[in-house]
């Protein structure tokens, strides 16, 4: 079965990714630290303590090949690609071996900008549209996923 691992911390979306991936049969796990809490009817939700990353290994733990994780971080991401997951931010934007590494360079220089005094602007207020995009990327991960899935099951 198909997994969706939310890291659902600072997660906007996880009421519109459960809703999305009900309808695939997709089994719907929620990440969180202590300090954050967050859980849903009929939803695993698995707590960590709060640490640097605990709730990243955690789900990194959980995750199996072709499975879908939501998250924003970058890092994360990274160590999801690595073991074949498919990897989307909450905007609807995907996460690739493409596309890893510019992000990955990107967030070093906006870090080392920030150490050095530097000021960067904080992401813009979610709107609509936002929740739009992400919905329609999302329901197509989804049906890439399960399509990946079926395929593997008729090939076994």
């Amino acid at each position: 079965m198909i997994q969706l691992l939310i890291d659902a911390d600072a997660c906007p979306v996880i009421d519109l990714a459960l809703s999305v991936s009900s309808r695939y049969k997709i089994k719907p796990i929620l990440f969180c630290d202590t300090s954050h809490r967050i859980e849903r009817d009929n939803v695993i939700t698995i707590v960590v303590p709060k640490g640097p990353d605990s709730v990243d290994f955690k789900l990194v733990n959980a995750l199996s090949k072709n499975d879908i994780v939501i998250t924003g971080d970058y890092g994360l991401a990274a160590m999801c690609l690595a073991k074949g997951a498919f990897v989307v931010d909450h905007n609807g934007r995907e996460m690739t071996a493409d596309n890893i590494d510019q992000l990955l360079a990107f967030r070093y220089e906006s870090a080392k900008f920030r150490r050095a005094g530097g000021r960067t602007k904080g992401p813009k207020k979610r709107t609509e549209e936002n929740n739009i995009a992400f919905k329609k990327f999302f329901q197509q991960i989804c049906e890439r996923a399960v399509k990946l899935k079926g395929e593997m099951n008729n090939n076994a």
